[in-house]
């Protein structure tokens, strides 16, 4: 992204259009400062959660913009880190706690919000909710998006939701919400998913594919709605992942471990500082944090308005068919992937070099081999089907 410091406000020029550097700037500038390592020990027994900090991940740079850019655009389908045990991939997911945006979240046990009403009239929404917009209540609030994981021992009835035991035969809603639900308009995150059992890979994919989905159990019937950004994170050592859940990941990352000893020395004083004083430790970092997470927010604020070339597009696709990529989310996730890029770094406007730097995550692992020779061997098929119908059935038109 561009060294050069920009204004704050985002206008209709694509140019200068945010205060603080890019955030990749912001990254470079962090990642080389100094920080205290030598803290003292807290006292132990604390119980609340404190992640650590974005900005004090040491290398990877591959991995942390891919996670920002799903934050800036939830619609380039979330993102996949692929590497060995103990290179931060985990770590770095549960670290973006502290710089989600903000959204509105729905009021409503069935996930109502009023445009749902905007968009297809007062019979998409519930009842409950049909009856407040009418009295002019809101059916949603302003909320910080939330990290829901998805346990890999979780059973479907958990996953999707099931008959709520507590609730009475008499009452209307007698199915509980599962996590998929919960997870509308937040982020999902699936640690080890290659290892999921394929049921719950074939809920995942179908609220994905639908952006909601429906819980039947005997006469009782509810849908969630289940609009999430999805994020995973495998060892390819355990398996490898099935091609249907693949192919819904955006972002595809080769997570490596650090290759310097000074690295490593650094990202294990870190490592220390941070168990031995979580705290302290993250709020050396608070500063920069809040200037990222405000950025961010800025940034999908402004998404709408990013335009995207005809040059660039022309030359996105060209890419996409001279890969021979067959699935049409490889266009999605390139496009909005640059869109996301774009305004990341302070711009309305897509270049042919934001397409450049987003193209390896983007499109990796795409090309399918079997594919290929499948549907090679299905063009020799069709000539020698047309061959015989030529001169057994002409065409006397």
């Amino acid at each position: 992204m561009s060294d050069e410091e920009t204004t704050s406000n985002f206008s209709t020029e694509p140019e200068l259009v945010t205060t603080v550097s890019s955030l990749q700037e912001l990254l470079d500038r962090v990642s080389g400062r100094s920080y205290r390592t030598d803290q003292p020990q807290e006292d132990a027994g604390l119980a609340e959660a404190i992640p650590f900090p974005f900005l004090a991940l040491l290398g990877q740079r591959e991995m942390k913009l891919a996670l920002l850019l799903s934050l800036v655009n939830p619609r380039l389908g979330g993102v996949l880190l692929i590497g060995p045990r103990g290179t931060g991939k985990t770590t770095a997911v549960r670290s973006v706690v502290d710089l989600l945006p903000s959204v509105r979240q729905s009021l409503c046990y069935y996930g109502c919000l009023e445009n749902d009403i905007e968009t297809g009239g007062i019979d998409a929404v519930c009842q409950n909710c049909a009856e407040k917009y009418g009295r002019g209540e809101p059916l949603s609030k302003l909320a910080s998006v939330r990290l829901v994981e998805l346990p890999l021992n979780a059973r479907l009835e958990d996953v999707v939701g099931g008959l709520d035991p507590r609730a009475e035969i008499k009452e209307r809603m007698r199915l509980k919400r599962g996590i998929l639900s919960h997870a509308d308009r937040n982020l999902l995150y699936v640690d080890e998913v290659n290892m999921l059992a394929d049921p719950v890979v074939d809920a995942i994919l179908d609220a994905a594919a639908q952006g909601q989905y429906t819980v039947r159990r005997g006469v009782v019937a509810a849908t969630y709605r289940s609009d999430f950004t999805l994020i995973g994170s495998m060892n390819p050592e355990e398996g490898l992942l099935r091609p249907q859940i693949m192919d819904r990941f955006g972002l595809r990352v080769i997570v490596r471990g650090l290759k310097e000893k000074e690295d490593r020395l650094a990202a294990y004083l870190r490592a220390r500082a941070y168990k031995n004083n979580r705290r302290g430790f993250v709020q050396q970092f608070d500063e920069e944090t809040q200037t990222l997470r405000e950025e961010i927010q800025l940034g999908r604020n402004a998404l709408a308005e990013v335009r995207l070339p005809k040059k660039v597009t022309n030359a996105g696709l060209e890419l996409i068919q001279k890969l021979e990529i067959a699935s049409l989310r490889a266009e999605i996730t390139l496009f909005e992937a640059a869109r996301a890029y774009a305004v990341a770094d302070a711009r309305l406007e897509v270049t042919i070099q934001d397409l450049r730097a987003v193209a390896p995550m983007a499109l990796r692992l795409r090309r399918s081999q079997f594919i290929s020779d499948y549907l090679n061997g299905q063009v020799e098929e069709d000539r020698k089907l047309a061959q015989v119908l030529d001169e057994i059935l002409p065409d006397d038109g």
